[in-house]
């Protein structure tokens, strides 16, 4: 195994402007990222820096270029908000170190190979997933947006506080500076986003607004120096040392593997991005092992997790980068920044982060999905109103194995109906057209009940196999015909044994024909005589 995948210096001119590109439209979101889970806008710095860094160098996926995501940032708000609660001096320490066990669980989810199965995930688990944390993101900037900063917390505290406001819009300057950057978000010309993204191009302008025209905006009701950033602090991460809590030991693992998967999943999907605008195919595998040892450094030096995010590799793709050395590029470039230009970050209005947050949710968002929701089938359309539902209201790892449950037992019971409706059943001439000669002067003969099952047959078809083979009548020989059947479980070799309990008690004769030599050693093993298998 390579140590670098995809490095090449074939391109090496489009990795550095892609590169250059993707760390100027990373930095506004990094800021916005960190402010956002309650770990300072430096938090969300040093995530983009290190995850980026590290996660390009030994993941899987060439182009992909990785920080703080909207979904990642929503769990460690929680996570953060619940920790600091808890305890308050070292909360944070313990935040952080949940993200390096999330880490720790993304390499050993590499390492065991499980990518292949994150990419099963059913689209209506992704969809309503990811729709519900859009939704998430943006009832958490609406205290930001609306220039109410005292009001934090998670969303049903938000509203819960919301609901004490007097009156929603007395803080006009915040309210104002929050609107004129979603208009130049949405409504930038794409002559000037092509040189200047719009996110920066928006964090540019409100800065300058508030800047330099302070007493448009600022009052003594809502003074400037609560509207603003504030001091970020400035030079390289230091070492943070893990902190653990016995008493919340178990929590801390649960919060670890939430960022796994929430991670995992968020990663691989933008690989699959990667690879159709690049025309690449990614090692699902290897991009955990690098989005795990990013997190894990990321933890390890107080920055945020992080996972591939959708528009950055994009951005990083359309300026010409292709390789790791784009993705190192870009966090080569925002570290930079923090060593020389933090201190100019401070002037930045929280209403401007906000709103590219609010735009960030509202990117999230699977639209089209919802548009076609009253023409999808009703089951999927369930499971995504279910899923967004319990995520947004209640808890997002309940939200994905709910998810996946409902879909489960979906899809077994469509699976079921199809193994049912392939038996064959024939005891008349009629019916054995079909049916080679030996078979069909067995059916002359008269009496005889010749029972087919085709496909793999699964726990889910047992019960209604037996129930079905229970109604045939009039019959003293049975053949029970498995030649269709290339693998059974446990459950469908009960169900078999009981068909021919069916038979003795009823007196007549049962065989077992066509089984293969998986099927025939199964039937065997649950005590099914042998002499009742040809």
């Amino acid at each position: 195994m390579k140590l670098i995948e995809n490095l090449h210096f074939n391109n090496i001119r489009g990795d550095i402007t892609g590169g250059i590109t993707a760390g100027v439209v990373a930095l506004p979101f990094a800021i916005a990222m960190g402010l956002a889970s309650g770990a300072g806008a430096i938090a969300g710095l040093y995530g983009a820096i290190i995850t980026g860094f590290f996660a390009a160098l030994f993941g899987g996926t060439g182009a992909q270029v990785s920080g703080p995501t909207g979904p990642m940032t929503v769990v460690m708000a929680l996570i953060v908000t619940k920790y600091i609660a808890l305890f308050p001096e070292t909360g944070l320490a313990i935040a952080f170190t949940t993200v390096v066990l999330g880490g720790l669980f993304q390499i050993g989810f590499g390492v065991l190979r499980l990518g292949r199965f994150i990419n099963l995930m059913p689209h209506p688990v992704t969809s309503g997933f990811m729709t519900g944390i859009g939704v998430i993101i943006i009832i958490l900037q609406i205290p930001q947006v609306l220039g109410l900063y005292e009001i934090k917390g998670s969303t049903m505290g938000i509203f819960s506080q919301l609901s004490g406001v007097e009156n929603y819009f007395a803080n006009t300057g915040a309210i104002t500076i929050a609107l004129i950057t979603l208009a130049v978000v949405y409504l930038l010309p794409k002559k000037i986003g092509k040189l200047i993204p719009a996110p920066l191009f928006a964090l540019i302008t409100g800065t300058l607004i508030l800047l330099f025209l302070p007493q448009y905006f600022s009052s003594t009701a809502e003074p400037l120096n609560s509207m603003i950033l504030g001091e970020i602090p400035t030079g390289l991460p230091s070492f943070q040392m893990p902190v653990w809590e016995s008493s919340i030991i178990l929590d801390m693992v649960a919060s670890g593997m939430m960022l796994a998967i929430l991670g995992s999943i968020d990663s691989l999907l933008t690989s699959l991005v990667s690879d159709e605008i690049t025309r690449t195919h990614h090692k699902s595998d290897r991009e955990l092992i690098g989005q795990g040892i990013g997190n894990t450094m990321s933890g390890l030096f107080g920055g945020l997790p992080g996972a591939g995010a959708t528009m950055r590799t994009m951005t990083n793709v359309k300026a010409g980068g292709l390789t790791p050395i784009s993705g190192a590029l870009h966090a080569v470039l925002l570290l930079a920044i923090v060593l020389g230009g933090a201190q100019y970050a401070q002037e930045i209005p929280l209403a401007v982060l906000g709103a590219i947050l609010v735009k960030v949710g509202t990117d999230i968002i699977d639209w089209e999905y919802l548009k076609g929701l009253m023409s999808t089938p009703k089951s999927g359309a369930l499971i995504m109103i279910v899923v967004l539902g319990v995520t947004v209201l209640y808890n997002l790892m309940a939200a994905v194995g709910i998810g996946l449950v409902m879909a489960s037992l979906i899809f077994l019971q469509r699976m079921t109906d199809v193994q049912l409706a392939s038996i064959v059943s024939v005891q008349t001439i009629e019916e054995a057209s079909h049916l080679d000669e030996a078979h069909q002067e067995l059916i002359r003969a008269g009496n005889t009940l010749f029972y087919q099952l085709n496909g793999p047959m699964s726990f889910g078809s047992a019960k209604g196999i037996v129930r079905d083979f229970s109604t045939k009548t009039n019959y003293n020989r049975a053949i029970l015909d498995l030649s269709n059947v290339p693998v059974i479980d446990y459950t469908t070799s009960r169900g078999i044994a009981e068909i021919c309990n069916i038979c003795i008690e009823k007196s007549a004769d049962i065989t077992i024909v066509g089984a293969n030599t998986k099927v025939r050693h199964f039937l065997e093993n649950i005590g099914i005589d042998k002499s009742l298998l040809t």
